[in-house]
């Protein structure tokens, strides 16, 4: 089917839409009609050449007394479903008085896999609103108008012009434009939008060409997770078909998806129907939460996931919403050195989980494995730090050697976005000199421009932009931008986009002092500071007393109900338990205690020193100080001073030796005079550090040559290394422009000014 006659199919039908139910819905919903009776005028038009033969089929079944009547009857239509009402859509014209019975009648002949699609639709919902606006009657006249042609064959119109069947290809066209349409109307958010047909095509050329010759007279599964309408299926297959043709092999194709749009699903349900294919086949619902397809695996998988699209009601289905409990075997892997990686994403885009499905989906025990391409959007390259989902797919992805290829996108492809978009190749049979390599394919340049913009797509790829970035990816080779060719190309190593995340640690260095100042906000501890300082301000030691305490405490609630922000209820309760004033009391009168013992102007800069006396005065004074009030007293008096000693964590035993001493220091043990020890952490002086993974000699070389030039006393803490991918796909392929000479902007800058004096001498003539 040309464009043309697809556009004018467009055109009329959305004209349908704003020429009978303008004052009947809002635009926005026009939708929940014309689609549904998009669908209905389609399969109408298919069953009526065999409407008579599926009523006499009926009757017998009926007077035969047959009660599985599904069998003879899709043969009588020809097709797997069938409508056994006495009317046909131009038959219900026939007697409007009776058009809205007829018309449920209607509905109600249609086989059960049908009805189910109407039911998504909720078509029966919409028939009150017709009927009371006097426009059901008249909605059908216009579906059945002769000025467009919704059936497979063609026909002449009464003035002598023939009108060219509608192919079941031409069909999800038709359906696609008119969603996008809808869609567009409604400003739908920028990830819920359809892919078009070229990238389609690409993404076909990419998952088949390169094993075309490997192709056999055997069944093939095609699945797509998030199918939408059906078109990445139906064109993948019709790809699949072609290549099977040009090597003279004869395959079988069974088609799989799922979907969670009710309307793109039952429009993929007729399309199934249309074509004759089993609709058990096509999931309805979500992907990652209920996969309909769990122990099913594929042959060739194609999908563009929706992306920066919330998945939090999945996530809580799946685990709680807690990701650290995901056990689907889809989201979370051992590898073989025992680390265990979770992929799940963050709640707010779901997008890697889909190729994740994919990826756990593949066939392994087959000459072909599987291929899978997949459309995300820039983020999928590099959001998630090392540990994290994003990353730990990535890495599983990549050290799983089923990475092949990325392909940049231009610009502004999509209907609704004009994001950046890329598509992943993925197998798990890559050619011999693939093995080990990731190629990044630069085609943002190789587009045309439209004339006319189709939401905010404003550009397309043609057969020779297609055939460039095969080119490209067939050639494997590293290739700059020519004027014949816009597509570049570079090859990577896989362990180029991994690298050790590092944290480096710092020894904590603390003074101590018993100042007046240090020791103060003792007596409010339990906070909030501000509210109880008032409240002593104002009350003093009758906040001790415990008579007085209850007196006071009526004017407490109302200081605690005023207080800005609002108390939550614990804060609240302390501030009104008498015990919390007078516990803060003992710990700050132990503090002036300690600070008379010990004195008020000594500054200790070693911390264990501190500590042992500390120790001897407690024991002097005869106090103890339990686990709280010590930790409360010492984050009082202590504070933060690059000239201390280093916090000691922990004294070790002597089984370190002298050989080994150099690299133990490199991860915080030293040697000391009484044997060895580790230093406590700053957690203010924390910092991370990657490590590419190709870095020669590895972390520890890294460190040496990178950080401990800087800062000396720093160390890694081993436990906590982690390995993380990102992919930096712009940054590869990077050109600088050099900067215009400071020559050059002043001449135009002085050109400008005398064009602006000569204006304004000819405003002032």
């Amino acid at each position: 089917m040309d464009h043309s006659t697809h556009n004018q199919i467009v055109s009329f039908i959305w004209g349908i839409a704003d020429d009978v139910l303008r004052d009947v819905y809002a635009r926005g919903k026009y939708r929940d009609v014309i689609l549904p009776m998009t669908v209905l005028r389609r399969l109408d038009a298919l069953l009526e050449p065999t409407k008579d033969a599926v009523l006499e089929m009926k009757a017998f079944c009926d007077k035969e007394g047959i009660e599985e009547q599904d069998a003879p009857l899709q043969d009588a239509s020809g097709y797997p479903f069938y409508n056994t009402s006495k009317f046909t859509l131009r038959g219900l014209l026939k007697s409007p008085t009776n058009l809205r019975d007829d018309f449920e009648a209607y509905l109600n002949g249609f086989s059960k896999n049908v009805q189910e699609i109407i039911s998504k639709f909720k078509l029966y919902n919409q028939l009150d609103t017709l009927e009371e606006a006097d426009v059901l009657y008249i909605l059908v006249e216009k579906f059945l108008s002769r000025d467009i042609n919704l059936s497979p064959e063609p026909f002449t119109r009464p003035d002598g012009t023939e009108l060219p069947g509608l192919s079941n290809l031409g069909m999800g066209y038709v359906f696609e434009e008119l969603i996008r349409k809808f869609n567009e109307e409604n400003n739908e958010e920028a990830g819920e939008h359809f892919t078009p047909r070229e990238i389609i095509r690409l993404m076909s050329r990419l998952i088949f060409r390169p094993i075309a010759d490997q192709i056999e007279s055997a069944p093939y599964l095609v699945y797509d997770p998030a199918c939408g309408t059906g078109g990445m299926l139906t064109e993948s297959e019709e790809w699949l078909l072609h290549l099977a043709d040009e090597q003279q092999k004869k395959v079988q194709i069974h088609l799989y998806g799922q979907e969670i749009n009710p309307e793109t699903y039952a429009i993929c349900q007729s399309d199934m129907l249309i074509k004759s294919r089993p609709t058990d086949n096509i999931g309805y619902g979500s992907t990652l939460s209920a996969d309909r397809f769990p122990r099913t695996r594929f042959d060739f998988m194609l999908s563009n996931p929706p992306y920066g699209k919330s998945w939090k009601n999945d996530l809580d289905k799946l685990c709680g919403g807690s990701k650290d409990d995901m056990v689907d075997p889809r989201f979370r892997v051992t590898t073989e050195d025992g680390d265990d990686l979770n992929f799940t994403t963050r709640s707010s885009d779901g997008q890697l989980m889909f190729l994740a499905t994919m990826v756990d989906k593949m066939k392994h025990d087959t000459p072909l494995g599987s291929r899978i391409v997949s459309v995300h959007n820039g983020s999928a390259l590099f959001t998630g730090d090392a540990g994290q989902g994003e990353s730990n797919f990535r890495r599983h992805l990549i050290e799983s050697d089923y990475l092949e290829a990325i392909v940049a996108l231009p610009l502004n492809l999509f209907y609704n976005t004009g994001i950046a978009t890329y598509l992943w190749v993925v197998s798990n049979r890559k050619p011999a000199h693939r093995r080990g390599k990731v190629q990044l394919i630069d085609a943002t340049a190789a587009f045309s421009k439209l004339r006319k913009n189709l939401g905010k797509k404003n550009c397309e790829l043609r057969d020779e932009h297609l055939e460039q970035v095969m080119d490209a990816f067939m050639a494997f080779e590293e290739r700059e931008a020519t004027e014949e060719n816009p597509v570049k190309s570079k090859i990577f190593d896989n362990a180029d986009f991994g690298y050790w995340k590092i944290v480096v640690e710092r020894p904590l260095r603390l003074s101590v002092r018993f100042s007046d100042e240090a020791i103060d906000p003792l007596r409010f501890r339990t906070g909030p500071d501000d509210l109880r300082r008032r409240a002593w301000d104002k009350h003093g030691n009758a906040l001790l007393d415990p008579a007085r305490f209850k007196e006071l405490k009526p004017r407490l609630e109302k200081m605690a109900d005023a207080h800005e922000p609002k108390l939550k209820t614990k804060a609240r309760k302390q501030f009104l338990d008498p015990k919390t004033w007078q516990a803060d009391a003992d710990l700050h009168a132990l503090a002036q205690e300690l600070q008379e013992f010990l004195g008020a102007d000594r500054q200790w800069d070693d911390f264990a020193a501190f500590e042992k006396d500390l120790k001897a005065a407690l024991k002097d004074l005869d106090r103890k100080l339990a686990t709280v009030e010590k930790k409360a007293l010492l984050a009082a008096v202590t504070f933060r001073n690059p000239d201390a000693a280093p916090v000691i964590k922990k004294r070790l035993a002597k089984y370190h030796t002298e050989e080994s001493l150099e690299r133990e220091a490199l991860y915080g043990t030293y040697k000391d005079k009484g044997g060895f020890l580790q230093y406590e952490s700053d957690s203010e002086l924390r910092d991370t550090e990657q490590v590419p993974l190709t870095e020669p000699g590895g972390i520890e070389a890294y460190f040496q040559r990178e950080v401990k030039p800087h800062v000396g006393d720093a160390w890694i803490d081993g436990e906590k290394t982690q390995i993380g991918y990102e992919i930096p796909f712009t940054r590869h392929f990077y050109e600088y422009q050099p900067l215009r000479p400071l020559e050059e902007i002043a001449e135009d800058l002085r050109a400008l000014e005398a064009e602006a004096e000569q204006l304004l001498e000819e405003v002032l003539a």
